[in-house]
């Protein structure tokens, strides 16, 4: 997690101030869960709360005393009796170190997919205003590269949104799985804790008790959202690939915006490079490089041991900041992308008609042609057009075996480009709820 690609607001989840915020608030609310069912004394937890409440938590202090006992809670909790005093003695009763740090990275993890859902919420809108303006914009469909048959910048665009959508849904989710609390004690059996207490900081926590949480909640759970994080941010690098792709000279369908003053070389000065989505695509290669810790996690020994540990400390930030960055960064490419849509019909017509090889190819077979036949002179003529030798249609009208099938006018219909779009309303509404 470094500057360069952190945005304050999901920064911030992960600060030490916040994490040790996070961890008074659940021994608090244990406390007070404690004081309800007559374990330790009402004006103990209000004492608990109120000095706690009032304190500045000194991070300096607190690794200090870490440096001394070498475990982070208990140099926590004896940061914690300093400002409480004496009823400090009440705090973290039947508890052991996990229930403090799993529960607080449940609350860590909602907040920061809260932050990764509004994130996407706004890139969909992004794409969906793009789409609806390029909807009819012709362009040449491609695959493996290559000339295929016209669609639309519109349609390209939806596919994204509808992708985007399910992406939305596995967030959502991924963050209902994630928003479990354990306070069940040294091996998950309550021994010590009555599970009362669990059920009532989950419910002030926004948490869902965890079912059976040995010392520690499963990390299936853990491994889920991280691969989510993982598939989300494919989808970053898949439209980023998709735009760095149309902005290559050769093709240049559309490219980032280049703003007044910006320089894109420190050698040539012409250049205006798709720096933005190359970072995109750097980005969403770290994302998923954090889902295969998260998936070997999985496996801990026994009831609980802290190999997981260090790996969270890393992931758990690193991963969603550098996946909420790329969120925002690739709402502000959609936004702000110079489409041309002069270049996408120049791009579409450069192979004289091909694109329209099929629609000869099924009137041929429907006028009688065997298949295959059809597909060899249509072949015929297509390579003599990729060869530079003249445009399909004038070779198509100078077939016999062709004209005497479907004549001339018929032919021209073939090429009319509004024939592959016929269907656009359909895959709108289908993507948006509406044509």
């Amino acid at each position: 997690m470094i500057p360069r690609y952190s945005r304050p607001e999901m920064a911030s989840i992960w600060a030490p101030e916040t994490r040790f915020r996070i961890w008074f608030e659940i021994e608090a609310a244990a406390a007070e869960a404690m004081a309800e069912i007559g374990l330790i004394p009402v004006d103990a937890a209000a004492t608990i709360r109120a000095k706690g409440d009032a304190a500045e938590f000194d991070v300096a202090r607190i690794d200090e005393i870490e440096r001394e006992v070498k475990h982070d809670v208990i140099a926590f909790l004896t940061h914690l009796a300093e400002f409480v005093g004496p009823d400090s003695r009440f705090v973290h009763m039947g508890m052991t170190s996990s229930d403090v740090l799993d529960t607080c990275l449940a609350v860590q993890l909602t907040r920061a997919a809260d932050l990764l859902i509004a994130d996407v919420e706004a890139l969909l809108a992004a794409i969906e205003k793009r789409a609806v303006e390029h909807k009819m914009t012709p362009t040449v469909g491609r695959s493996h590269g290559i000339h295929a048959e016209p669609t639309t910048f519109g349609v390209k665009l939806a596919g994204f949104y509808a992708e985007f959508s399910r992406n939305l849904a596995r967030l959502a989710y991924a963050r209902a799985e994630i928003a479990t609390c354990a306070l069940s004690g040294a091996v998950g059996t309550f021994a010590n804790i009555d599970p009362v207490i669990e059920a009532r900081v989950a419910e002030k926590l926004g948490l869902q008790p965890e079912p059976v949480s040995t010392q520690v909640i499963p990390r299936d759970r853990h491994a889920a959202f991280f691969a989510t994080l993982g598939v989300v941010a494919s989808s970053v690098e898949r439209l980023a690939t998709e735009i760095r792709h149309l902005q290559r000279t050769e093709v240049l369908e559309a490219e980032e915006y280049f703003s007044p003053g910006q320089k894109g070389s420190s050698a040539m000065p012409h250049k205006r490079n798709p720096v933005l989505t190359e970072n995109l695509t750097g980005l969403a290669r770290m994302v998923r490089a954090y889902v295969t810790p998260a998936l070997e996690n999985v496996a801990l020994w026994h009831e609980r041991d802290i190999s997981h540990s260090s790996v969270e400390r890393m992931i758990g930030p690193d991963a969603t900041v550098t996946l909420d960055f790329a969120l925002a960064r690739l709402t502000g490419v959609v936004d702000k992308l110079v489409v041309y849509p002069e270049r996408m019909q120049a791009n579409l017509d450069r192979l004289g008609g091909l694109v329209n090889s099929q629609r000869v190819l099924i009137a041929l077979a429907q006028a009688g042609m065997s298949r295959e036949d059809a597909y060899r002179t249509v072949q015929r003529h297509a390579m003599r057009v990729w060869n530079g030798e003249g445009q399909f249609l004038d070779f198509l009208k100078s077939d016999p075996e062709v004209t005497q099938r479907i004549p001339e006018s018929d032919l021209e219909a073939l090429f009319d480009l509004g024939y592959h779009f016929k269907n656009v309303d359909t895959i709108f509404a289908r993507v948006f709820g509406k044509s």
